[in-house]
């Protein structure tokens, strides 16, 4: 990121020109464009530290590191997010239907959510590693 996302102005309300100033290219075609960053290249599939991944977009809280697990995609999974963090919309892009991830404050494209998780949810929520930031600390037991 360029800049503190939270100096500029609300994340629902900012002009594209806002988020080019804030966003590098990379996070800019993925949470605004509903880009793909390429396989197994973010950082974050190695980080093992206890701690919160944010939305890259608004600073939001979205996942903790107990809800991480090596999917072998080459994108950081998670199988649950955090109470309210993220929405879900049908994605019917490249000729197939699948079910959208953003994020529930800045309505940032994360990624997308499969059936094919682990326990407990089942769920995969395979995330761009562009569109997150890693924050390390303890984590909520909640």
């Amino acid at each position: 990121m360029t800049s503190d996302p939270g100096m500029i102005s609300d994340p629902r309300t900012r002009s594209e020109a806002e988020w080019r100033a804030i966003l590098t290219p990379e996070q800019y075609h993925v949470l605004r464009e509903h880009g793909t960053e390429r396989p197994g290249t973010s950082c974050l599939l190695a980080e093992k530290r206890p701690g919160t991944y944010h939305c890259a977009g608004c600073d939001a809280p979205l996942f903790q590191t107990g809800a991480k697990f090596e999917s072998g995609t080459g994108w950081p999974s998670f199988f649950d997010p955090l109470d309210g963090a993220v929405e879900t919309n049908v994605d019917r892009s490249h000729w197939m239907v699948r079910t959208e991830v953003h994020c529930a404050r800045c309505e940032g494209h994360l990624g997308h959510v499969f059936d094919d998780g682990p326990p407990p949810t089942g769920l995969r929520y395979c995330m761009n590693g562009v569109s997150l930031r890693f924050e390390p600390g303890p984590v909520n037991s909640e």
